[in-house]
């Protein structure tokens, strides 16, 4: 019941004898390279649907999919289909365009536009021009201006637009003269009117970074164009919380919050949380410090590594030099008992080390739970999990949690950055599993080899590829 789509796919496909694609969310597409035709099967291993002619199906979401013909009268031609192959919209030459994760699908044919949901009923009628303009709006073109409606057909406005426009978090600017514009919402409202700055960025609003085109020089103003930084900086970088400012060579951090520029000695900072941030390494001293926002030096610039991360939803402060590390808490107190040495970090806990013992340890409680039988761990391994070697020297896979995913039984187990497949070798042969230790290829094969798209296996003249899958999460720090 908790297999993963991918182990999902490796099944069906020897359950069916044909190969299954793009496995998701109970179905996947089967197709035929002799005969040239597509079709789609279900978790059960049941064909839904089997097209009787030359064609290709593409999914849209769980269970709806594109069919597009390739021979004869079909040919070129699309449809838009559920997992029976019933049409929801007929197959006919036009094109279409959707907005990834929304139902909706712009609809193009003989220069005329429209829109549908994904069960083929008509959402915005036919117009001139159809446009997205952002997870939730939508750009209509009608007697040769725009007009906002969102992903139900309603219009929202009634202004008029001589383009259509991409929201970004909801606001977009417009220019109307020299140095002049507005900030709007997504339902056509005027937030902020400009008329004495050119806007540069307004990712930060209320926070605004204008710049000096003359000068080439940037500065901040609020949504009331009340000037909070001088145009004097050489730069404009936009956070989160704060905006960063170039002169000279230092940055100067902007807080939105206090609404004020600091000036630092550094050439750049990162934040880590809180008001705290880190400066970066540079040609002339290639240490880290720590400071706050006001530019206050909490550690002086000594340390090789300062990483930032939530453990159980807290914040926490890994710093390290000349081998020596630790493990702050936001108060910046070591929470590492003496003699500790960081592995592994994971989003619930850590990995640390011992006099050659392994432990699984909760900072929340400051707990340590030893790992039985745990020789080392493989070191440079990226990975939402903890390859270790047993006192036997055989590899196997350990979870955040200390439990057995894949057995100790192997001579190696090979990882690829970002990438769920693993490679296990058996003496020597190789084969293929994933991160939940399910296999996806016997370990039968010669030898393998990878590209930046998957993995090749290879058995006397034969040999099987298998595409890459990402992880859908990883450690923050090794």
């Amino acid at each position: 019941m908790a297999q993963t789509d991918q182990y999902t796919q490796i099944l069906l496909s020897k359950k069916i004898g044909k190969e299954v694609h793009f496995y998701s969310k109970g179905y996947g597409i089967i197709s035929d390279s002799k005969t040239g035709r597509s079709g789609i099967v279900d978790s059960l291993g049941n064909i839904t649907f089997n097209d009787s002619f030359k064609s290709e199906i593409s999914r849209l979401s769980e269970n709806r999919f594109i069919l597009k013909g390739k021979e004869g009268n079909f040919r070129g031609k699309v449809a838009l289909i559920d997992e029976k192959g019933t049409e929801l919209i007929p197959m006919d030459n036009f094109r279409y365009r959707t907005w990834e994760n929304k139902e909706r699908l712009i609809y193009s044919k003989a220069g005329i536009e429209s829109v549908y949901d994904y069960n083929g009923k008509q959402v915005i009628p036919s117009s001139d021009k159809i446009e997205f303009a952002s997870e939730n709006r939508i750009f209509v073109k009608k007697g040769g201006a725009w007009f906002i409606y969102d992903y139900d057909g309603k219009q929202v406005s009634d202004r008029a637009f001589d383009e259509d426009l991409r929201f970004y978090k909801g606001r977009v600017y417009i220019t109307t003269g020299i140095g002049k514009g507005e900030i709007i919402d997504s339902n056509g409202k005027t937030l902020s009117q400009i008329s004495n700055h050119y806007i540069e960025d307004i990712n930060g609003f209320p926070f605004l970074v204008t710049k000096n085109i003359a000068k080439s020089r940037y500065g901040i103003v609020d949504e009331s164009e009340t000037v909070l930084a001088d145009e004097i900086y050489e730069q404009a970088f936009v956070g989160r919380k704060y905006i960063y400012l170039i002169k000279d060579n230092k940055v100067n951090i902007f807080s939105k919050a206090e609404k004020k520029v600091y000036p630092t000695e550094f050439h750049y900072v990162n934040h880590l949380f809180d008001g705290l941030f880190k400066s970066l390494k540079d040609d002339k001293n290639p240490k880290i410090a720590v400071l706050k926002t006001d530019g206050e030096v909490i550690f002086p610039k000594e340390f090789d590594v300062v990483e930032a991360f939530k453990i159980e939803g807290e914040d926490y402060l890994y710093v390290s030099k000349e081998n020596e590390e630790q493990l702050l808490d936001k108060n910046l107190k070591n929470i590492l008992d003496e003699g500790y040495q960081i592995e592994k970090v994971f989003f619930d806990n850590l990995i640390v080390k011992k006099d050659d013992i392994f432990y699984k340890f909760s900072p929340k409680n400051r707990s340590y739970t030893a790992l039985k039988n745990i020789a080392s761990i493989k070191p440079f391994q990226f990975y939402p999990a903890i390859i270790c070697k047993n006192k036997e020297n055989f590899y196997g896979m350990l979870d955040e949690e200390g439990n057995e995913v894949i057995p100790f039984m192997y001579d190696d187990i090979v990882t690829f950055l970002g990438e769920n497949e693993i490679v296990v070798q058996k003496g020597k042969k190789f084969g293929l599993t994933n991160h939940k230790g399910e296999p996806l290829k016997e370990v039968i094969y010669d030898k393998y080899s990878t590209d930046r798209k998957g993995i090749k296996l290879t058995r006397v003249n034969d040999s099987e590829y298998l595409y890459f899958t990402p992880q859908k999460e990883k450690i923050f720090f090794e």
